[in-house]
């Protein structure tokens, strides 16, 4: 899925080696140098766009970190999980930047609820970019400590529930993107099917170290890396439902998605 954006002329300017800007940040992987033109100069429209460009550097850079994760778990790559490292400062980093921006976006004054809107679902999202990165950071020391163990036999599942996690996070983050509102509904619609594969991983596992008591250490690290794809799978959630209080201007948390689907089907219903 090709998730480049058409990115705002005046928020960023990509390119190698600029120098004199009002904040240099290295952003996302293999992306090079971004300059950020100073806040001061920009209007509305030009604070609004900034902040959603921050944004989407952060979301690719949070997806390749997971990428490389999940792709390092599965093929027991020491190197690749060693890359998800270096990505981590720069998540860090940016994550202060998103925020301090969207505080200098609330003290402007005179906002729309659109505004108001995208502020706060660029507030949540942030955070939930931020524990993603750290959780990728998390699976790559499981990868580490596997690879230590030598020849550790992957459990049957974890190909299909990493998958599915990846194309979670693959949907949360093209909704963010395209402002797609869709793809953030398949996301939600997909979360009780990771959360129970998720489930039956971790009995499988704890039952094999029952039976295996030889083969409890990597199982372990197994069981931590099963909840750390279940977490991410949750925070990619959490983004689709930001994304469409911010598109649509509906709150989906806590089961009032199912509530309001109920409430359409009535409606259709009671129209015909």
């Amino acid at each position: 899925m090709d998730l480049s954006p058409p990115f705002h002329p005046l928020a960023i300017d990509v390119r190698e080696g600029t120098k004199g800007c009002a904040l240099q940040l290295l952003v996302g992987c293999e992306m090079g140098e971004i300059s950020v033109t100073s806040l001061r100069e920009e209007g509305s429209a030009g604070l609004q766009a900034t902040l959603v460009n921050y944004l989407i550097a952060q979301a690719r850079s949070v997806e390749a970190s997971v990428d490389r994760a999940v792709a390092a778990l599965l093929g027991k790559n020491e190197r690749l999980a060693g890359e998800v490292f270096f990505n981590e400062p720069r998540i860090n980093e940016l994550e202060i930047v998103i925020d301090e921006h969207a505080i200098r976006m609330l003290r402007q004054g005179g906002l729309l609820e659109t505004d108001f809107r995208l502020i706060v679902a660029t507030l949540k999202v942030n955070n939930d970019l931020e524990r993603m990165g750290d959780l990728a950071v998390n699976l790559s020391e499981r990868t580490i400590s596997l690879c230590a163990m030598g020849a550790a036999e992957a459990p049957a599942g974890l190909d299909a529930l990493a998958g599915s996690v990846r194309a979670m996070v693959s949907k949360s983050l093209g909704a963010l993107i395209y402002r797609n509102a869709d793809l953030a509904i398949q996301v939600l619609e997909s979360d009780d099917t990771v959360d129970r594969s998720c489930d039956l991983l971790f009995d499988a596992l704890l039952a094999g170290i029952a039976n295996h008591p030889a083969k409890t250490a990597p199982n372990l690290q197994y069981v931590l890396a099963s909840r750390h794809l279940e977490r991410i799978a949750d925070h990619a959630t959490n983004i689709a439902e930001d994304i469409l209080f911010w598109v649509r201007g509906l709150e989906v948390r806590h089961g009032r998605g199912r509530q309001l689907e109920t409430r359409t089907e009535r409606a259709a219903l009671a129209s015909e």
